[in-house]
């Protein structure tokens, strides 16, 4: 009905065509004709009175979708216990912190064991602050237009993060039990916390660049630098506690008993129960449609730590990508995912299907575009980062659904999880980080490629929060 009205109103006489066009606004005729197509009937008004009183998601629910649903899954990685974000931007954290505990309790026996996210927080604040800082510094002779500059005061701190942030925050500062540092205020809300610092460092970012134009030195502008750094490392402190430097320990097993107690270093702790090369034994990797495959990307600027690596992955077919998931899901191994996850969300049973909503229906027209087109028009991109955990396979060894360990606590979605269709895995995953034995020899060798740089300010690689 909408279409044939559309056509009607197509075909009207070019009255005021020029004027339309002359200055591209909207003009008294074209509203006119906009308003002539308009011919409401029974139907639209029984549409526009339930849209009034009623979500879009609710009206354009497909039943049918959800008589598909279950919840079996051939293949899954055992978890104890859902982590919660709560009102912060730390689901890259809580990602990676829980691919380790799932191993960590598998090999040592144990109940419902969390590390610290508040730990790694605070370096990874700190780190993220020093990071902007320097790069002030690096960029001084640069206008305040310079797109990079101009990037950086956009941006100078941000609790999202990536995989690389895992990498290099653990790596550094090491790991610590949840009950040692457990998580404040701030640290679950992170939004007020957030803007006093990111106020503080651009005030900083443009002293240094009054003091950089002034002439003054490197070793000069460092010791400002670390002054106020000073500051900063005073306001985590105050917000989220001070990191201990070491620690008394006591290990439980699954059932509740003492199964030894000893003195650890944040580092140390990380050596005796995680002990994993997290540099050297990850793979990084992609699908995005709208650049080639097989080949090497890195994001400029896109890591946590100053002195540590940008995000740097293999872009490749999703099938591919596929493959090395369900190897690593066989053999009982999580891994960091991130995907569109907003997109066909059925939010209160934790189902992800691009069938679940039927939009084209309600609103006569249609929504063609491809994955590769809403990635450049900035219409889809990661959002969240959960833990790969299961995959549902057919006879054939095909992928029917996916499970995801998510970071919403144990009453989000199904029991603390998200459930995704092949097919919205397909549209809607970006990245997924595997294991080196997983990949095969091929793919590896794709690493020894001079990866391409791209900017901060690509479409596709915002923080993930």
């Amino acid at each position: 009905m909408k279409k044939a009205i559309l056509s009607l109103l197509l075909a009207l006489p070019a009255a005021g065509a020029a004027a339309q066009n002359a200055g591209g606004g909207i003009s008294a005729d074209l509203l006119a004709k906009l308003r002539a197509g308009r011919t409401e009937q029974a139907a639209d008004r029984a549409l526009r009175n339930a849209l009034a009183t009623n979500s879009i998601n609710a009206l354009a629910a497909n039943p049918a979708a959800r008589q598909a649903r279950d919840t079996y899954f051939s293949n899954r990685v055992e978890s104890k216990g859902i982590t919660d974000q709560k009102q912060s931007g730390r689901c890259w954290l809580f990602t990676g912190l829980n691919v380790m505990r799932a191993k960590v309790i598998a090999r040592f026996g144990m109940g419902d064991f969390r590390f610290s996210q508040n730990y790694c927080f605070f370096y990874d604040q700190l780190e993220k602050a020093n990071l902007f800082l320097q790069a002030i510094i690096d960029n001084a002779d640069k206008p305040m237009d310079d797109r990079t500059v101009n990037w950086l005061f956009q941006h100078p701190l941000s609790d999202g993060g990536q995989f690389t942030g895992i990498q290099d925050i653990i790596s550094k500062y090491g790991v610590v039990p949840a009950d040692v540092m457990p998580e404040t205020y701030s640290a679950e809300n992170t939004s007020t916390m957030a803007q006093l610092l990111s106020l503080k460092l651009r005030e900083y970012g443009l002293a240094l660049r009054k003091s950089a134009a002034e002439g003054e030195k490197a070793d000069a502008l460092q010791e400002k630098k670390a002054t106020m750094l000073a500051t900063v490392y005073d306001i985590l402190a105050e917000c989220l506690g001070e990191p201990p430097v070491k620690f008394t320990w006591t290990r439980h097993t699954a059932d509740g008993r003492p199964a030894g107690t000893k003195e650890y270093t944040p580092l140390s702790f990380y050596e005796e129960y995680v002990g994993t090369d997290l540099k050297n034994n990850y793979v990084m990797l992609m699908n995005d449609p709208t650049r080639p495959y097989h080949k090497t990307y890195t994001i400029d600027l896109d890591r946590h730590v100053y002195d540590g690596s940008n995000w740097t992955y293999i872009n490749l077919p999703i099938e591919e990508i596929k493959e090395m998931a369900i190897a690593s899901i066989k053999d009982s191994t999580m891994m960091y995912f991130s995907c569109d996850v907003g997109k066909f969300i059925d939010a209160r049973s934790g189902w992800l299907d691009p069938n679940n909503y039927d939009y084209a229906s309600l609103f006569d027209t249609s929504f063609p575009m491809s994955k590769a087109e809403r990635i450049s028009t900035y219409a889809s991109a990661s959002s969240h980062a959960m833990t790969l955990m299961a995959v549902d396979l057919d006879a054939n060894g095909k992928p029917k659904k996916w499970m995801v360990e998510n970071s919403w606590g144990s009453d989000a979605g199904y029991q603390g999880h998200l459930i995704m269709t092949d097919e919205w895995f397909d549209e809607y995953m970006f990245r997924l980080v595997v294991e080196k034995k997983y990949v095969p020899a091929a793919t590896l060798k794709l690493l020894k490629q001079e990866p391409e740089k791209l900017p901060a300010w690509d479409p596709l690689f915002a923080p993930e929060p």
